[in-house]
């Protein structure tokens, strides 16, 4: 069963970097619950009351002796006090070094905004729109800044972002793709003209009127980012080839029904899948989608760490495709910072690279992912999971997640929602937005 297991708080961690945490048989999450298949759901919502940040994550075998010593204490601290730890599959390798180093997890601090991860994940490498794109993704850090006060760092990071646009304007329509270059100077001189109505809504003391503006700005950005990229920018390897792939990006809107909760009736959560960095593994779910597979289908687990779903009902624990009666499964597809194409059939610790950053990690609130067999890499099928929360004990850019378990998409909009979710609530429907032309080898039109 696809699961991901959770070891016992007090799991002896540090006696051996070759030894794994031993796993308490009471407080394993098996791959069912009250007998019913566990799986994993993205929602979108509307509340009353927002959930508070959850808990947090655990880490993996054992961390190294004396670089594991810089962070143990914290560690012991966060046991003691009864953070649960999640485990993961490919997790008893006995043979796997724990975390690479300690720089690692005490780095800067981590990207958590889905929508900044996802600009940042596009394929391109055209260095003056993205000097456009951080003073403007700054507003967000300027705007913790109590009161009005908050708008003179607003308006310095406007006047940065509209000085880099003019100066590196030439660079960046040079950076089009040839059969994008007329959308991308649109967005451009939409991007050019809100960044005027910024710096008057800045000038007027509107506070309130600066995140949307910003989001809509942002958006104008990752519109541009997109239009640079000219086709897919790889090939597949040729064993995947004639599986459903996304090669681009598409959007979904998952409709989830909640029951039991007076300030939640209904949720809508919209994913972003990003076929650019994941195309088997977000075509395999976008042609699951096209299918209805998950529409009716319960949320099979919400333990406070992960919303699961994906489990059909009966002996398989994935999905069957009907033109073969087999489970059809997909590869582990990890994409790595600096190379070209995803790894493929392995974890990043079975490859050795124990230092590699994923192109699209676990550090967004409500990161989409699949779940898999534990000991099978090359095992998950149809069951998803989004993650809850993040942890001192597992860091955003230093965690067991990256590069173990294939993440395609985040929840970017009412992730915060998901925290209400229970085991029950219903899927009613999850539709596909936007990006359907770039699903190829679409199963469901071939099964007709």
């Amino acid at each position: 069963m696809a699961s991901i297991i959770s070891c016992h708080p007090y799991s002896s961690l540090f006696t051996s970097p070759l030894k794994q945490p031993i796993i308490h048989p009471k407080l394993s999450f098996s791959s069912h619950n009250n007998n019913a298949p566990i799986r994993l759901l993205q929602p979108l919502c509307c509340s009353q009351n927002p959930p508070p940040f959850q808990p947090r994550t655990k880490q993996e075998n054992g961390l190294f002796s004396l670089k594991g010593c810089a962070i143990s204490i914290a560690l012991a601290v966060g046991l003691m006090t009864g953070v649960p730890a999640l485990g993961w599959p490919g997790q008893a390798n006995a043979s796997n070094p724990a975390l690479s180093d300690v720089s690692v997890l005490i780095s800067g601090p981590p990207i958590k905004d889905p929508g900044v991860l996802l600009r940042n994940a596009l394929p391109i490498d055209n260095k003056a729109i993205r000097e456009v794109q951080k003073p403007l993704e700054d507003i967000t850090d300027s705007l913790k800044i109590a009161g009005v006060k908050a708008l003179d760092s607003v308006e310095r990071n406007v006047r940065q972002a509209s000085r880099t646009l003019k100066q590196g304007r030439t660079m960046i329509v040079s950076g089009l793709a040839k059969s994008k270059v007329d959308h991308g100077i649109e967005l451009l001189n939409k991007l050019e003209a809100g960044m005027d109505e910024l710096q008057q809504i800045v000038e007027d003391r509107n506070r309130d009127a600066v995140a949307p503006k910003q989001k809509e700005l942002l958006n104008y950005v990752g519109g541009v980012e997109e239009d640079m990229v000219d086709g897919f920018p790889y090939e597949v390897p040729e064993e995947y080839q004639n599986m459903p792939l996304l090669k681009g990006r598409a959007a979904v809107d998952m409709k989830v029904k909640v029951k039991d909760n007076p300030n939640l009736d209904e949720c809508i959560f919209h994913i972003v899948l990003d076929g650019y960095n994941a195309p088997v593994t977000a075509g395999n779910f976008v042609d699951l989608v096209e299918r209805r597979f998950f529409d009716g289908m319960e949320i099979q687990r919400a333990d406070g760490f992960v919303v699961q779903t994906g489990d059909p009902e009966g002996p398989a624990e994935g999905f069957v495709d009907p033109s073969t009666e087999k489970t059809r499964t997909i590869p582990l597809e990890i994409m790595v910072n600096g190379e070209k194409a995803p790894f493929y059939g392995a974890t990043l610790e079975e490859l050795g690279l124990y230092k590699a950053q994923t192109r699209l990690p676990f550090n967004a609130f409500g990161t989409m992912a699949m779940a898999r067999d534990e000991f099978e890499d090359n095992s998950a099928s149809s069951q998803v999971f989004w993650l809850l929360k993040e942890s001192e004990l597992t860091p955003s850019n230093a965690n067991i997640l990256d590069g173990r378990y294939a993440v395609f998409g985040y929840i970017t909009e009412n992730q915060d929602y998901l925290a209400d979710l229970k085991v029950g609530d219903v899927i009613e429907s999850i539709q596909v937005v936007s990006g359907l032309d770039n699903l190829v080898n679409p199963s469901y039109k071939i099964a007709g």
